[in-house]
C-alpha cells in the first residue's frame, strides 16, 4: 500500500468518527440553542418586568411636570415585556411551563390596572398640591399687605411722636424762660434803678424778654410775642406797667404748662400704639414664616407621602388661623388670610386622603409585582436548569466521541507509522553512507514502487547530478578567477589614468596660472629695457636732463616693483604647485595646516573653475594642524569638485560649491562638501560610490572619481564618507577621519 493511502486511512477513520460526532452534537445543540434562547428570553422578560416597577417608582418620585413622560416609559415598558411574555408563549408549551407565562402576563395587566388607578389619584394630588401652593401664595401676598400697611401706619406714628417731642420741648422751654422773666422782674422791683427805665433795665431781665420773645415768634405765636414785646415796653416807660407784665407772663406759664401736660399725655399715647403696632407687625411676619415652613414641610411629606406627618401639618395650620384671627389688622384683609387659610387646610385636607389611597394601591402593586417577578424568575430558572442540562449532555457526548476517536487515531496511526518508519530508516542510513562515500554505489530501496521507492530513485539522480555539477563549478571557478585577475588589472589601469588625469589638470593649472605673472614680468623687463637704452644715450651724448633722470628713475622703480610683484608671484604658485604635486605623487604623511593647504589644492583648480564660471567658498578655521596624507586628501577634494563639474551643473550653468571644516569631536575632522547643483535621484544615490557606475557614460565617464573617493576616505584616511542628496537641492558629502592618521594606512581595494 502507498503511503500516501496509509496517511489517508490515519486520517479517514478519526474524520468518519468526527462526522458522526458533529451530526448528533448539531442535533443536540439544535436543542441547546431553543433552549439557551429560552432562557436568554426569559431573563429579558425578567429585567423588564424590573424596569416595569422602577419605571413606577421614577413615575411617583420626578416633579408634576415631569409625571406624564414617566407615565409613557412605564408604557413602553409594559408593552415590551407583554411582547417578552407572549414570545415566551411557544417555549412554554413544548417546556410545558405554560402556566408561569399566564401567570405573570396576568400579574403584568393587574400591575397596569392599578397604575391606572394610581396616575388618576396622583394627577388629582398632584391638582391639589398646586392649588394649596396658590392658596400659600395668597397668604403670604396678604401678609405682606398687611405688613406693609402696618409698616407705614409706624411710619406715621414715629413722625406723630417727632413732632410732639418738638413742641413739647418747645413748651418747656418758654416755662423756662418766662419763670426766668417773672423772676427777673420782681428781683428789679427790689432794686433802686434810677432813671425812667423801670424794672426792665436790668441785663437778666433784658435777656430773658429777648430769648422769650424770639422763642414765641419761632413756635408760631407771635401775636403772643407781640403783646408780649407791648408790656415790656411799657412796663420800662413806667412803674404801673410792671403789675400788668407778671400777670401776663404768669398767665403764660399756666397756659404752657397745661399744653405740656397734655402733649405728654399724647406722647405717651403714641408711644404705646407704636410699640403695638411694631409686635402687630412682627406678628404679620412670623405668619408668612410660618407658612413658608409648612408649605416645605408639606412638600417633604407628600413627597415620602408620610400621612402622619400631614396630618400634624394640619392640627398646625388650626392654630395659625387662630393667631390670624387674633391680629389687630385690616378686617378685609385679616378675612381673606383666614379664608385663604381654610381653602388651603380643606386641599390639604382631601390631598391627606388622597395619599392614604395613593399609599394603597402602592402595597397592592408592590404585592402584585413580587408576584409578576416570582413567576418571571421561575421562568427564568426553568429555562436556564433546561439550558445547562442539555449542554452538560452535548459536553458529554463531544468527550466520549473525542476519547473513541482519538483512541482509534493513535492505533490507527501507530500501525501506519510502523510500516513507514522502518523503510524511512533504512533509506536514511544508506543516504548517509552514500553522502560519505558517492562513488560508493547507488540505494537499493529505489527498487520499492511507493513514495520511498521514488525519493531513494531521486536522492540516486541527485548524487549523479550533484557530482556532474561539480566539476562543472571548478571548471568556472577557475574562469571566473581568470577574469577576475584581468579585471583587477583593468581596474588599477583606469585608477591610474584617473590619477595621471588629476595631475594633468593640475599642470595645466600650473601653466595657466604662472602665464600670467611670467608675461607681465616679461613686458615690464622690455620697457625697462627701453628706458635704461633711453638713458644710456642721453648720458653718452651728454644731453640728459633732469627731468628725463627723474622721469627715468620713476619708470624704473615702478617696473622694478612691478618685476619683483609677478616674479614672487609666479615663485609662490610654482612652490605651491610643487607642494600639491609632490603630495599627489609621493603619497607621503606629513603634518600640514588644513586652511592654507585648501587655498593651495584650490589655486590648482582655480584655471578649470574659472572656465566653468563656478565658485568654491572655503569655511575653515585658521590654525588647524592635520598630521595625515594631503596628497591622498587632495585627491578626494579634487575629485568631488570635478564631480559636481561634471554632473551637478549641466547645460552650462554656474553654481557655488562650499567646503565647510569642522571638528566634531576631539581628534577627528569634518569635510562637508555641498554644491547647489541638480541634485542626484534617489535610485541613483546608493550607487553612486560602486565601481565603473555613471550616468555620464555618453560623455567619456568612467565611474571610478567617487570610488576613488570611498577608497581613499576609508583606507587611506582611515574615516568614513556619507552622500545625501534630493532632485534639485544639490548634494551634500560629509566626510570623517582622523586628524592624526595612523603610520599604515589600509590597503585601498580594487
Amino acid at each position: 500500500m502507498r503511503i500516501r493511502s496509509k496517511v489517508a486511512l490515519v486520517g479517514g477513520i478519526p474524520i468518519a468518527i468526527a462526522a458522526m460526532i458533529a451530526v448528533v452534537a448539531w442535533l443536540l445543540l439544535d436543542q441547546a440553542e431553543t433552549a439557551r434562547r429560552s432562557a436568554v428570553l426569559a431573563s429579558a422578560a425578567t429585567r423588564d418586568l424590573a424596569e416595569v416597577a422602577l419605571a413606577r417608582d421614577d413615575y411617583i418620585r420626578v416633579q408634576a411636570k415631569d409625571r406624564e413622560s414617566r407615565a409613557g416609559r412605564f408604557t413602553i415598558f409594559v408593552e415590551r415585556a407583554r411582547g417578552r411574555l407572549e414570545a415566551l408563549a411557544e417555549p412554554a408549551r413544548a417546556a410545558n411551563r405554560s402556566e408561569a407565562v399566564d401567570e405573570a402576563k396576568r400579574a403584568l395587566d393587574a400591575y397596569g390596572r392599578e397604575m391606572d388607578e394610581l396616575r388618576a389619584v396622583t394627577q388629582r394630588n398632584d391638582h391639589l398640591v398646586q392649588e394649596m401652593n396658590a392658596r400659600a401664595a395668597a397668604l403670604i401676598s396678604l401678609t405682606d399687605t398687611a405688613r406693609a400697611r402696618q409698616h407705614a401706619s409706624n411710619a406715621d406714628i414715629v413722625t406723630s411722636i417727632t413732632e410732639g417731642d418738638r413742641r413739647l420741648r418747645m413748651a418747656r422751654d418758654i416755662v423756662d424762660l418766662a419763670q426766668e422773666l417773672r423772676a427777673a422782674t420782681l428781683e428789679s422791683r427790689l432794686e433802686t434803678v434810677p432813671g425812667p427805665a423801670g424794672p426792665i433795665a436790668t441785663g437778666r431781665a433784658r435777656t430773658a424778654l429777648a430769648d422769650l420773645t424770639e422763642l414765641l415768634r419761632n413756635a408760631d405765636r407771635a401775636e403772643e410775642a407781640a403783646e408780649l414785646a407791648g408790656l415790656a415796653a411799657r412796663a420800662s416807660a413806667e412803674e404801673s406797667g410792671v403789675p400788668a407784665l407778671t400777670e401776663w407772663v404768669e398767665r403764660l406759664i399756666k397756659v404752657t404748662s397745661t399744653d405740656q401736660r397734655a402733649m405728654h399725655e399724647e406722647i405717651s399715647q403714641l408711644l404705646t400704639y407704636s410699640v403695638q403696632a411694631a409686635e402687630t407687625e412682627q406678628a404679620t411676619q412670623n405668619i408668612a414664616i410660618t407658612t413658608l415652613k409648612l408649605g416645605r414641610r408639606t412638600v417633604e411629606a407628600l413627597a415620602t407621602r408620610d400621612v402622619e406627618t400631614v396630618s400634624a401639618i394640619l392640627a398646625e395650620s388650626g392654630e395659625l388661623a387662630s393667631t390670624v384671627a387674633a391680629l389687630p389688622i385690616s378686617p378685609l384683609i385679616q378675612t381673606e388670610m383666614i379664608e385663604a387659610i381654610d381653602q388651603w387646610r380643606q386641599r390639604l385636607t382631601t390631598t391627606r386622603d388622597g395619599l392614604q389611597e395613593q399609599n394603597r394601591i402602592l402595597a397592592r402593586m408592590d404585592a402584585t409585582a413580587r408576584l409578576m417577578t416570582s413567576s418571571a424568575d421561575a421562568l427564568n430558572d426553568s429555562f436556564a436548569r433546561n439550558a445547562d442540562a442539555i449542554d452538560r449532555f452535548v459536553r458529554t457526548v463531544l468527550i466520549l466521541g473525542t476519547v473513541l476517536g482519538l483512541l482509534v487515531g493513535i492505533l490507527t496511526a501507530l500501525a501506519v507509522a510502523r510500516s513507514i518508519t522502518r523503510p524511512l530508516q533504512r533509506l536514511r542510513d544508506q543516504m548517509r553512507e552514500l553522502a560519505a562515500n558517492p562513488s560508493g554505489g547507488l540505494i537499493a530501496e529505489s527498487v520499492r514502487r511507493d513514495e520511498l521507492g521514488s525519493m531513494a530513485r531521486a536522492a540516486n539522480f541527485f548524487v549523479t547530478e550533484l557530482g556532474r555539477r561539480e566539476r562543472d563549478l571548478i571548471a568556472a571557478k577557475e574562469r571566473a578567477d581568470a577574469a577576475l585577475v584581468e579585471l583587477q588589472a583593468a581596474q588599477t589601469s583606469l585608477i591610474q589614468a584617473e590619477k595621471l588625469a588629476s595631475l594633468g589638470q593640475l599642470v595645466a593649472g600650473v601653466a595657466h596660472e604662472i602665464n600670467t605673472p611670467v608675461g607681465i614680468a616679461l613686458t615690464t623687463s622690455t620697457a625697462l629695457d627701453g628706458e635704461v637704452r633711453k638713458l644710456k644715450e642721453g648720458a653718452d651724448t651728454g644731453r640728459l636732463f633732469r627731468s628725463d633722470l627723474t622721469r627715468a628713475v620713476d619708470r624704473l622703480t615702478e617696473g622694478s616693483r612691478l618685476l619683483f610683484a609677478n616674479l614672487h608671484r609666479a615663485a609662490e604658485l610654482v612652490h605651491s604647485f610643487k607642494q600639491v604635486a609632490a603630495d599627489q605623487a609621493s603619497g607621503e604623511r606629513r603634518s600640514f595646516e588644513m586652511h592654507e593647504w585648501l587655498k593651495e589644492v584650490l589655486t590648482s583648480l582655480s584655471p578649470v573653475l574659472r572656465k566653468a564660471g563656478h565658485r568654491v567658498v572655503i569655511e575653515c578655521p585658521e590654525g588647524l594642524v592635520l598630521d595625515s596624507y594631503p596628497g591622498s586628501l587632495a585627491q578626494v577634494v579634487t575629485n568631488l569638485i570635478t564631480n559636481a563639474r561634471d554632473h551637478a551643473y549641466p547645460d552650462g550653468r554656474n553654481g557655488t560649491m562650499t567646503i565647510r571644516v569642522t571638528e566634531p569631536r576631539k581628534g577627528w575632522i569634518r569635510i562637508d562638501f555641498a554644491d547647489d547643483g541638480v541634485g542626484i535621484e534617489p535610485e541613483h544615490v546608493g550607487k553612486v560610490f560602486d565601481p565603473f557606475y555613471t550616468t555620464g557614460r555618453d560623455r567619456g565617464r568612467t565611474g571610478l572619481g567617487l570610488h576613488i573617493v570611498h577608497n581613499i576616505v576609508t583606507a587611506t584616511l582611515q574615516g568614513q564618507i556619507q552622500i545625501t542628496s534630493r532632485p534639485g537641492q544639490g548634494a551634500r558629502f560629509v566626510i570623517d577621519f582622523p586628524a592624526e592618521t595612523a603610520a599604515e594606512p589600509m590597503r585601498q581595494s580594487a
